[in-house]
């Protein structure tokens, strides 16, 4: 088998630069979901290339062994959003050494737990997005799957943390990863992606540093693309759609 170098990876977050930025997280959280809500869902234009699972909202995106960029080597992407403008998704199995409870000082609740927060993209890295799992979906977010919403507000937060329903739970990740149109269409095309179905317990209690190898594990089905990047290129900087509350993102490098 071939060596995939450490199996662990985690990222550092400077503390003082990204708490300053931290002061509008949950506007930004809100802004984000309520901008994506205006995309248009019926010119969703899925991608099906040769692949078993079509690409769209609410699939995996697993990072090719052959991807070299630093920014999505050995990554998996809950893809939370994809329509014709454009696609966003979290990066799931890049915890920081950072707890929420320090990124968010401000919230009571979140003192004396061990949150971490996630780096979930290189896309405007000093903004926070919530992925929650709740039994009834909240007002300030998007389904992503059944159960699954991106969005929500400190209220969902606290109450999930004081007197959490049975299986809810949450994350919250710095940033995230984007494509602009076309983008992810011609990564496709290179095999730089594989594309599975998204479940609940990978996101939120499958260990992150096992997720990557387990699902480049999973055997494939038929007619599935088995991602190899020869050129190991992404270009995953830009994102269209969002909220003039967020900077515009550069274009891609």
């Amino acid at each position: 088998m071939t060596n995939h170098g450490p199996r662990e990876q985690r990222t550092v977050l400077a503390g003082p630069t990204f708490g300053v930025c931290l002061v509008l997280a949950v506007s930004v959280i809100v802004a984000t979901v309520l901008a994506f809500s205006s995309w248009p869902l019926a010119a969703a234009a899925r991608l099906t290339s040769a692949a078993s699972t079509p690409l769209g909202k609410g699939v995996f995106l697993v990072a090719s062994p052959s991807l070299v960029d630093p920014n999505f080597r050995r990554t998996v992407i809950l893809i939370c959003d994809h329509s014709s403008a454009g696609t966003l998704g979290l990066i799931l199995n890049r915890p920081t050494n950072l707890l929420l409870s320090e990124a968010l000082s401000d919230v009571p609740s979140l003192q004396g737990t061990a949150h971490l927060l996630f780096a979930g993209g290189p896309v405007q890295p000093d903004a926070m997005l919530m992925l929650f799992r709740l039994v009834q979906e909240p007002a300030q977010a998007r389904r992503v799957l059944d159960g699954i919403y991106l969005g929500g507000n400190l209220k969902d937060l606290e109450r999930i943390i004081v007197k959490p329903a049975p299986a809810e739970t949450f994350r919250a990740f710095a940033g995230y990863a984007g494509w602009g149109p076309g983008q992810l269409a011609s990564e496709m095309a290179q095999g730089s992606w594989r594309v599975l179905p998204a479940d609940a317990t990978s996101i939120f209690e499958k260990n992150p540093a096992d997720l990557w190898q387990e699902l480049n594990d999973r055997p494939e089905l038929p007619g599935q693309i088995q991602a190899l990047d020869r050129r190991g290129r992404s270009g995953t900087r830009s994102i269209v759609g969002v909220d003039a509350h967020v900077p515009e993102t550069p274009g891609a490098g």
